[in-house]
């Protein structure tokens, strides 16, 4: 509709405005609250008496005396600001259900109750408001000064901090390896049995596809060599030499060569053709399950080089962690 796009701008810069006033309230309110913390304080409150001493009797008369109240006021406010946006956050179905916004908004619930610690949480406010400014594309947090040193420290806490939690996790389970009597046998037992057939199966269909791609990639330059083989083993044997030396004895030695050599490369082919047929792959299977089981014995020995490999790669691991990305990244 025509007039709906000129009341929704104006719902947004109503919106914007009230966002804006909340900011300089907050900005306004953490402002007295450490002004008048300050002004509990004996020496402060004596230079400050010294320094301007019409200005110190003003604040105490009409501000610090009444800081409760005026404090009330700003609660009263920010109270309001809480109602008004659960209410457009129910008008809006943002959340799944109606009372799911304080939850989401806890620091906003928090901070206005006014007793001690509770009021520090007014500051989340702004930071949550210019958040809301970004996504709007009102502001650019990430082009301010305080955002960048803020992401920085922040990136190198949550690297330190998780680099921390990486390396005692990898101590509790190298903790545990070493502690256990019988980690081969468990992941024999546990982990590969069960999947044996499906392993032996795997395997064996690999190493027909390697076998059956390698040699139709190399089957001129196999059988070239096959045959260039079979030339030299006959060109050395002392036999074929004796027979050259008879009439017709080059043309004998030669059409055997020719012979023998064709013979070769026929049994060579059909040897790695038939690596693709079922009769392979069954003997492939039958092989494979015939070595498992002597492929998954372990002893003593066994387990004790299966707990240091698993040792030395956790050693690895955390020596990996350990370094310090952040000192690279903001040299």
């Amino acid at each position: 509709m025509p007039g709906s796009r000129p009341v929704g701008l104006a719902l947004e810069r109503a919106h914007l405005a009230w966002d804006l006033l909340i900011i300089v309230l907050v900005i306004a309110n953490l402002t007295l609250l450490l002004f008048d913390s300050l002004f509990l304080l004996s020496p402060l409150n004596a230079a400050f008496e010294n320094v301007a001493p019409g200005l110190h009797g003003a604040y105490d008369q009409h501000i610090h005396s009444r800081f409760i109240a005026i404090d009330l006021v700003f609660v009263a406010i920010f109270v309001l600001d809480v109602l008004l946006g659960w209410a457009v956050a129910i008008a809006e179905r943002r959340y799944h259900r109606w009372f799911f916004y304080p939850f989401v908004h806890w620091y906003d619930v928090l901070g206005c109750i006014p007793v001690g610690g509770f009021r520090l949480l007014r500051i989340l406010r702004v930071v949550s408001l210019l958040q809301r400014l970004h996504r709007l594309g009102l502001i650019d947090l990430r082009r301010w000064y305080l955002y960048g040193v803020g992401a920085k420290y922040y990136d190198i806490l949550l690297e330190e901090l998780t680099d921390r939690i990486a390396i005692r996790m990898l101590d509790n389970i190298q903790a545990q390896v070493r502690s256990s009597d019988s980690l081969s046998t468990r992941v024999v037992d546990q982990v590969v049995r069960p999947r044996q057939q499906a392993l032996i199966h795997e395997i064996s269909q690999r190493l027909e596809a390697m076998a059956g791609t390698a040699y139709a990639h190399n089957r001129d330059d196999t059988l070239r060599y096959v045959r260039s083989l079979v030339g030299r083993t006959l060109a050395e044997s002392p036999e074929i030499r004796r027979m050259e030396r008879l009439p017709l004895g080059s043309q004998l030695s030669r059409g055997l060569e020719a012979a023998l050599s064709d013979l070769a490369c026929r049994l060579v082919n059909e040897a790695l053709e038939g690596l693709q047929s079922p009769e392979f792959s069954a003997l492939v299977e039958h092989l494979a399950e015939s070595g498992f089981d002597a492929w998954l014995s372990s002893d003593p020995h066994t387990e004790q080089v299966t707990e240091q490999v698993l040792v030395d790669v956790l050693d690895l691991l955390k020596e990996q962690i350990a370094v310090k990305h952040w000192r690279h990244k903001y040299d």
